[in-house]
């Protein structure tokens, strides 16, 4: 990177924002005139993709640079833990942090604040200790106890009902101007000499959909979100029916929230701009997953690897990028390595690691700022994704005319360049999935795709998606951007290359999904175990009787 050292990052994601519904990946109906103007000013990312489709694995790459199978925060144990953070590794040089959040997943509860000097989750709905008291602590132990993942289960699910208490009704749209105005006042309160790091999560677009009146009446006039199917495992159950009507209704409720969430991040843009803090500042945006609104006959962000949810909106403002567009691909976990290039902080001077936690080391190749970005050559400890395309470009090609290396020409050019994506057996959507048909009378078969864990690669042109119960699916984006029609590797050298990608990360991660089995449930009654406290908590929020 050249001369270009930023004194501060605002990192933004906005929570289930689908790119084809913002103003700078071409929608015409005005849902973001703020991200449009703030577009001519970035660098827009076509093609960034997410390392999975849901909200702790995601965020937990942002935080650490790893894979989900790297650093283990998922459904199954939702704790990030012996990871230091970005917010940690930024503390410790001596940035000033913050994290504001209505997120559910992102709370000390989880373990994804920790290293931010300040934190609010803005989550009124459960109690403080709740987060971060005695239940925080058990729930680990029922994840590290294989009698008590039954217990675990139904603890995981605290988050889903809190958020769907909170979103609807009245208040409903208070949380964002709350996380806003919080962070304006975290920027205005600092006081480092090297600058800040201020962290946000706007939740509005996510289930259920409650936006504020104002901007219901001009994106979905008449429309009463209580009428309309608010809950995505009546209908990924088969117990519901939505037409094509209400899909509409859907679909405009969904641009209301995001309309609302624009708004109130221009007004952050825009006071940053009169307090004379703009240009120093970077400023990245992104979405943590998309949403399905009926394609491929499903809803919400579960079961599935589809576009809709893993190639996400990415804008990036910073003095060493143009203001343009970029079609090369990129992963979403490069802005670990990017806001650490950004600020010009190695990790392993601001935080040594230490037995208990280990520190994702600074890598240029995974830096959106520099021009050595996924020449994966020059990574000193290549991982899972990095290995997997390296190996595929030494595999599959020779030096070119000028005599570069086989992996230098084709990672830079992007022929053979790969994004990985890793879906564990999701628990909170799967046992919801269960209960909506089970009321419907629905008996749900062993191989739906609720039950499957998935991991795909992808490229500019194509996609992979491995799946432990449900039969493969294989696809020529370039051709079928819709995915509509799958595409047997044995049929496409594309596709097949893409297959073979995929493999080579599944083994450098440490092994394939291919035994089912392995996530069958314990048969244990666990809540026979919970303590009297546990129990109390679990009866107020509506688990028990």
């Amino acid at each position: 990177m050249d001369d270009t050292q930023q004194s501060n990052v605002l990192f933004v994601v906005l929570d289930t924002v689908r790119k084809d519904r913002l103003g700078p990946y071409g929608y015409e109906r005005g849902t973001t005139p703020e991200l449009s103007a703030f577009a001519e000013e970035a660098t827009v990312f076509e093609s960034a993709i997410a390392p999975a489709p849901w909200t702790l694995p995601v965020h937990a790459s942002l935080f650490t640079g790893r894979y989900p199978s790297q650093h283990g925060a998922d459904q199954g144990s939702p704790y990030l833990e012996g990871d230091a953070t970005l917010a940690a590794v930024l503390s410790a040089a001596g940035y000033d942090t913050a994290c504001y959040s209505s997120n559910a997943w992102i709370t000390p509860y989880t373990g994804l604040t920790d290293g931010f000097d300040a934190q609010d989750s803005f989550f009124e709905v459960l109690p403080g200790d709740v987060l971060s008291g005695p239940l925080a602590s058990a729930w680990q132990t029922v994840n590290d106890n294989d009698y008590l993942r039954d217990l675990a289960s139904k603890l995981v699910r605290l988050g889903a009902m809190a958020h769907e208490k909170l979103a609807s009704g009245e208040g409903a749209d208070t949380k964002t101007p709350s996380v806003i105005d919080r962070t304006k006042s975290f920027i205005d309160d600092s006081e480092s000499d090297e600058g800040w790091f201020a962290f946000v999560n706007l939740m509005d677009a996510h289930l259920p959909y409650y936006p504020p009146e104002e901007y219901r009446e001009e994106f979905a006039p008449g429309v009463d979100p209580g009428e309309v199917c608010q809950n995505s495992k009546e209908y990924n159950s088969g117990a519901r029916d939505i037409d094509d009507e209400e899909w509409d209704d859907i679909r405009s409720l969904y641009d209301a929230e995001i309309a609302h969430m624009d708004a109130e991040l221009g007004r952050l843009f825009d006071w940053l701009r009169e307090t004379g803090q703009w240009e120093e500042t970077t400023v990245v945006v992104c979405a943590d997953h998309g949403e399905l609104h009926g394609e491929h006959d499903l809803y919400g962000h579960e079961f599935a690897l589809y576009d809709q949810l893993i190639n996400v909106p990415l804008l990036v403002k910073h003095p060493a990028l143009e203001a343009d567009r970029r079609d090369d691909l990129v992963e979403l976990l490069d802005c670990y390595h990017t806001v650490l290039e950004a600020l010009d902080v190695d990790p392993d001077d601001a935080l040594a690691p230490t037995d208990d936690v280990s520190v994702t080391g600074r890598d240029s190749t995974r830096s959106l700022l520099s021009s050595e970005y996924r020449a994966f050559e020059g990574a000193a400890e290549p991982d899972p994704g990095q290995r997997a395309v390296l190996e595929a470009a030494d595999g599959e090609t020779s030096g070119d005319s000028e005599g570069r290396s086989p992996s230098s020409s084709r990672t830079q050019s992007g022929d053979d360049d790969y994004a990985f994506v890793e879906y564990a057996q999701p628990v909170i959507e799967l046992h919801h999935l269960e209960e909506k048909a089970s009321e419907a009378g629905i008996e749900l078969p062993d191989d739906h795709r609720a039950y499957s864990r998935l991991r795909a690669a992808r490229s500019t042109d194509a996609k992979y998606v491995r799946a432990d119960r449900i039969p493969d699916e294989g696809y020529r984006l370039d051709e079928d951007p819709a995915e509509s029609t799958p595409v047997d590797p044995s049929d496409d050298e594309v596709v097949a290359d893409t297959e073979r990608a995929l493999a080579r990360f599944e083994q450098a991660a440490g092994g394939a999904w291919i035994d089912p089995s392995e996530t069958d449930a314990e048969d244990a009654d666990a809540l026979a175990e919970a303590d009297e406290e546990t129990r109390d908590r679990l009866r107020e929020l509506g688990y028990l009787e």
